[in-house]
């Protein structure tokens, strides 16, 4: 998604074919399978799985059929890479100012009616000085936000209002041009989080890579300069990072995806950003299976079979001549979500994207009621800890 500055990405990537077409393979065309995944599960199992070990946390309210988390044993309790076995986390984009985080997000959990699993925020590559934050990841209020939710960090290579000779690019992180000034700095105050509160923390380097080529460099440029980034991290004994490689889930950039994966060593869990546009870009109206599944597939049949998966941003527009339409349309979710294995979070865009009929918060009383009871689905209440 495209917002203003603090939360700027490059203007006018979405406005590609990336976001104007549904995704999937041409008629009559199947994908090339590279890794064929084992159906390793069945609808009775996972059916026993969730009866046996779900269970609202206290931020949502008891079950009043489910098991209570005391139940729950160890057997639901995250991994060491974050992921919930038994079910998927919830999370959000809530649009904000670096300073009003906390308040924003406590807005937006109060007319959900729960506490946001992940909470997701945007940071340039700029050299952090002065009062500038906007290149600071682990701002004070995404600590005070991280106290008692994950945090999922996307930093991008811009320097949000730079001048062109600030712009980074792949070549020049890869070489370690950067390092000095801006990934050793911004390594050490991760690394300082996790040692001070034991937390680990998803961190997206230039999600929807697929839409910055050739602008930023090539995609063989773009996997060295993110090997460098987890390389270094790792030389500087940062081990509190989820690494989350995030694409558009555009299936006409498919060999881009295949070309830009930095490889199964390099990635902890695999994100897509898929919508239903309708007027926003002139498309059929498409129900959140439609937005999700073809995606889903292509991903589990060519890059991992295993890898977690994460709806890192999906949304709807809003149909102005059928009111409900969006409260139906989440209504969906979480009956969907059961069926795509081994999607492990879902996080809500609540927000705009440049562009007549384009608003992709929701609209009306309706909408946030249908989300309210999508969110309280004991799929998407797992234990934090």
């Amino acid at each position: 998604m495209r917002f203003t500055r603090p939360f700027r990405r490059d203007p006018g990537a979405h406005t590609g074919p990336g976001r104007h077409r549904r995704p999937g393979p041409e008629p009559g065309q199947q994908p090339t399978s590279k890794r064929r995944r084992l159906l390793i599960t069945s609808a009775t199992v996972v059916s026993a799985v969730l009866v046996a070990g779900l269970a609202l946390r206290d931020a949502s309210g008891p079950s009043e059929s489910g098991p209570q988390p005391s139940a729950m044993g160890e057997k639901c309790r995250p991994t060491a890479l974050l992921e919930p076995p038994c079910g998927a986390w919830f999370g959000a984009f809530v649009p904000h100012e670096r300073s009003d985080l906390e308040d924003k997000v406590a807005a937006y959990e109060k007319r959900v009616g729960r506490k946001l699993d992940i909470v997701y925020t945007y940071h340039d590559m700029s050299v952090p000085e002065g009062a500038r934050r906007e290149g600071q990841l682990l701002t004070p209020e995404e600590q005070r936000v991280g106290e008692d939710r994950m945090l999922l960090l996307s930093w991008e290579s811009k320097w949000w209002g730079g001048t062109k000779s600030q712009q980074p690019t792949w070549k020049e992180i890869a070489a370690g041009e950067l390092d000095a000034s801006v990934i050793d700095v911004q390594a050490r105050r991760i690394k300082d989080y996790g040692e001070r509160t034991g937390k680990k923390v998803f961190l997206s380097f230039d999600l929807e890579a697929d839409t910055r080529t050739p602008d930023n460099g090539t995609p063989a440029e773009y996997v060295k300069a993110y090997r460098h980034i987890h390389d270094r991290f790792r030389e500087l004994g940062v081990d509190n990072v989820v690494w989350t490689w995030i694409i558009t889930g555009y299936l006409n950039h498919a060999d881009l995806f295949e070309r830009m994966y930095p490889g199964d060593e390099y990635v902890d869990w695999i994100g897509y950003n898929q919508y239903n546009y309708y007027r926003c870009h002139d498309t059929d109206w498409l129900t959140f299976a439609q937005t999700q599944r073809a995606t889903h597939d292509w991903i589990r049949e060519n890059v991992s079979d295993d890898k977690p998966l994460m709806l890192s941003e999906f949304g709807t527009a809003v149909d102005a001549e059928r009111p409900r339409r969006q409260a139906e349309w989440y209504a969906q979710v979480p009956r969907v979500l059961k069926s795509l294995e081994g999607v492990k979070a879902a996080l809500q865009w609540n927000h705009r994207d440049p562009g007549p009929h384009c608003n992709l918060a929701l609209a009306n009383e309706a909408a946030w009621a249908s989300l309210r009871e999508v969110v309280s689905d004991p799929y998407l209440n797992q234990p934090l800890g």
